[in-house]
């Protein structure tokens, strides 16, 4: 999907339409002390099997798409989810 690198939307911190800068939204670096990576950590050690088991069905191959829009008056970031989608680019 092909999206414009400005669109014009609502900013509900300034209450009226604004031009928003669009980028798309990456997760940062997990946190190696919280209590499920300690856990998990802790289930791998010795011999045992998988912790959670083999998938044994077809996981899905498309992630979901979220864009950030940067306001450009009052600078408010927001998200937006589109959904589905194999591949999402930014036009400029």
């Amino acid at each position: 999907m092909r999206v414009p690198s400005k669109i014009r939307t609502y900013c509900p911190k300034c209450g009226t339409h604004t031009e928003h800068k669009v980028s798309l939204y990456k997760a940062g670096r997990q946190r190696t002390l919280s209590w499920g990576a300690r856990q998990l950590k802790r289930k791998r050690r010795g011999y045992g099997g998988e912790p959670r088991g083999m998938l044994k069905r077809k996981a899905k191959i498309n992630k979901k798409a979220v864009l950030v829009l940067t306001c450009s008056r009052c600078g408010r970031k927001q998200l937006r989810s589109l959904g589905r989608l194999s591949r999402v680019e930014i036009v400029r």
